[in-house]
């Protein structure tokens, strides 16, 4: 066999791995999709709260980086906690990825986390059995979404952002509509 031949299996291999270590495979998107979404349809009880059908989610890469950002960090540092060793929030992470508030109507994130579970399936069912997680899951203000996995540590980031109507962002032009920040 020739080297070149050779060097493209081997670097093949090497994407192939790394492509689904990081959750960067389209199957790994469309899984996790699927099975939020399907249970965003139909609504579900999380603990004793009913949360009625919800629109579905769309993927978002820049939420998928701060995920992955933040599982890497937890898998290399040896702990679990949605604030980093150094100190950084979600918002923080998420911001940083990204995933601006600035210029949107209403701006929402959340977070969840996992460690250990071995499969989508796995790990998706324990965030739909566990009250806050599943709210998360749940909530009509998400939009969009970003799943990461290394080395068995999960992390679900969720965005919302709602746009000015088309009306709004012409009083907001011509400064008859003031934007207040806190």
């Amino acid at each position: 066999m020739s080297k070149s031949f050779l060097s493209t299996i081997y670097l093949v291999a090497i994407l192939l791995i790394c492509g689904k270590a990081f959750g960067q495979t389209q199957e790994f998107k469309s899984e996790f999709l699927s099975r939020i979404n399907q249970t965003r349809a139909r609504g579900c009880n999380c603990g004793d709260k009913y949360f009625p059908p919800a629109p579905p989610l769309t993927w978002n890469d820049k939420l998928f980086d701060a995920a992955t950002g933040h599982a890497k960090d937890m898998a290399k540092r040896n702990y679990f906690s949605h604030t980093s060793k150094d100190g950084r929030s979600m918002e923080d992470r998420i911001v940083f990825a990204g995933y601006k508030f600035k210029g949107y109507k209403s701006f929402a994130i959340g977070e969840n986390i996992a460690q250990g579970q071995q499969s989508i399936a796995e790990v998706m069912d324990g965030w739909f059995k566990s009250e806050g997680h599943c709210q998360n899951l749940m909530n009509p203000d998400f939009k969009e979404v970003g799943v990461a996995e290394y080395k068995s540590y999960w992390v679900q980031d969720f965005g919302g952002r709602t746009s000015f109507s088309a009306d709004q962002q012409k009083l907001i032009k011509s400064g008859k509509y003031k934007l207040i920040q806190n």
